[in-house]
This record gives C-alpha cells, sequence and structure tokens, in this order.
C-alpha cells in the first residue's frame, strides 16, 4: 500500500502532486472510497453533521471533493454483519481510500474487527489517504495526549505500517492546534521517531521511503 498522510487532507497543491503521482494517473480516472469511521469514536466530531460533511465533500479538510471518477463510502463498523465477498472485492479494485480523522484508536479497534487491517499487506497499488487520526493509525503508538476512547481488551497499540508516529495540526502558539512545546513534549513519551508536521505537510510513504510534502512547517522529532 502507498501512504498519503496528511493533518488536515489535500490542503495545498504540492499534496495534490503528491497525490497524484501516487495515483499513477490523474484524480478524475481515479476510484476511491472514503471511511468516516474514526469520526463516531471522538467526544468533539460524533456522528450527525460532521460526518454528512465528509461524506459529502463539504467539511474543511478537502479529500472527497476533488474531482474523483467514482466515490463510494466504506463504514467499517458495518462491515463485520455482512459477507467478505460483497466488500472486498470492492475494496481491491478501488484506487484510493479516503480516510477521515476522529478517534484513532476507535478507527484501529474497527479496522481490526472488520478485516481491513488484515487486508492491507495485499493492497500494493492502493493509495491510503489519511487525515489527521486516518493517518496515526498507520503509525506503532499515538501517546496518550491523543487517546479518548479505548478498545474493550484495553489496547492503545496502532497498526504499525509505519515506524514513526505523527503529531498533526502543528501551529504557533495561541493559534488552534498543537504548539511546537506541545508537540515535543508528546514525543518525549513516544518510544520511536516522531514527525510535527502542520495542515499544510503531508508525508509520502512507498515501499519503506518517507517523503515530507510540504508547504507550511514540520519537524522530525526523535
Amino acid at each position: 500500500m502507498k501512504l498519503l498522510l496528511t493533518s488536515a487532507g489535500i490542503s495545498n497543491p504540492s499534496i495534490r502532486d503528491a497525490l497524484v503521482e501516487l495515483l499513477g494517473k490523474p484524480i478524475g480516472e481515479s476510484s476511491a472510497l472514503c471511511i468516516p469511521t474514526a469520526q463516531y469514536g471522538h467526544p468533539w466530531v460524533g456522528p450527525g453533521a460532521r460526518a454528512w460533511q465528509f461524506i459529502s465533500g463539504k467539511s474543511q479538510n478537502p479529500m472527497v471533493d476533488l474531482g474523483w471518477k467514482s466515490m463510494g463510502v466504506l463504514e467499517l463498523t458495518a462491515l463485520p454483519s455482512i459477507d467478505e465477498d460483497r466488500w472486498v472485492p470492492l475494496v481491491r479494485e478501488t484506487d484510493a481510500l479516503l480516510v477521515a480523522g476522529g478517534d484513532v484508536l476507535y478507527l484501529c479497534h474497527w479496522m481490526r474487527e472488520s478485516g481491513l487491517a488484515d487486508l492491507i499487506p495485499s493492497l500494493t497499488d492502493t493509495v491510503w489517504v489519511g487525515l489527521s487520526a486516518g493517518s496515526m493509525v498507520m503509525t506503532p503508538e499515538v501517546g496518550d495526549d491523543f487517546i479518548q476512547w479505548r478498545p474493550p481488551t484495553g489496547d492503545d497499540s496502532t497498526l504499525g505500517v509505519v515506524d514513526f508516529s505523527i503529531c498533526p495540526h502543528l501551529a504557533p502558539d495561541g493559534e488552534p492546534g498543537n504548539s511546537m512545546a506541545v508537540a515535543q513534549q508528546w514525543a518525549a513519551g513516544i518510544s520511536g521517531p516522531a514527525y510535527a508536521i502542520d495542515d499544510q505537510t503531508a508525508l509520502t510513504v512507498v515501499g519503506g521511503t518517507v517523503e515530507v510534502v510540504s508547504e507550511g512547517t514540520w519537524k522530525l522529532l526523535t
């Protein structure tokens, strides 16, 4: 799987160009499925208006509204109740999975419960486009600062597809988001390397190679 891990979606031309490069063709010739699941688990987001805004492409984070050839919804909480042959072929033939932000452990739990996590290693040509928690779920750990919900098992690990962690929404002191001081304090509790990225920054990961795509501010914290 090819990864485009963003803080705030396809927020500038550089990140859009990176997406097109990962797809290997124009967005208008590519199919996508959006995954709103993480939103339901976060106390500041939840079900309702924001889930509809993401799915309908009316959110403040450009993802669904980029002019895709086709768009569908993949709701992970529903997948355990239907046969795999109804959704696995759909995922395999889709060019991109657009994964909303929200609660990262809630998303991780339902990725495991639904079977999507097990499917990821075989999706070699698919582009995973993560937004905030949708990016963080691919890391090994997120740190206590980003945990609002815990699964019944109490397991606070994430998928570990990449070997670094992410602090999204880096922002100058006094502005909404995470200040550099907050990011550094968070990183002190993370066992491996971590990137602090603002809403104009994304990370691409292809074949284990990480590249930073940014029109804003970021820092590698070790």
